[in-house]
């Protein structure tokens, strides 16, 4: 797990960038007006998310295009999965002793 990638997304407007290129690539003008961020703020974003590896960009014309790139949050989603195992069985433990419990309130409850 690349430490980078969680720095880069730890930064709202860095994080409502990926979401924004989630529904497809876009250009720095297109992004900047959407968040209504400034061009230059924009651009020191993606450069942020480009050296972590999170987005690539492709000249076209005089613009500059920006694509989520989906093997880094890969990487985050095999990461947190791990924990979500864990969490699962956690749960599922906790689950089976409420059921053990209910189990014996019912049964006290026909002695009364």
């Amino acid at each position: 797990m690349n430490v980078t990638t969680f720095s880069a997304l730890a930064e709202p407007n860095r994080l409502d960038i990926v979401e924004l290129l989630r529904d497809g690539p876009l250009s720095v003008g297109e992004i900047a007006d959407r968040l209504q961020l400034g061009q230059p703020q924009t651009s020191k974003h993606l450069r942020v998310l480009s050296d972590a590896g999170l987005v690539e960009v492709q000249p076209v014309a005089n613009k500059r295009i920006y694509k989520l790139r989906t093997q880094p949050l890969q990487e985050l989603d095999d990461w947190l999965e791990t924990f979500r195992r864990i969490w699962e069985e956690k749960l599922d433990n906790l689950e089976g002793y409420l059921h053990q419990l209910q189990k014996q309130d019912h049964h006290n409850a026909g002695k009364k």
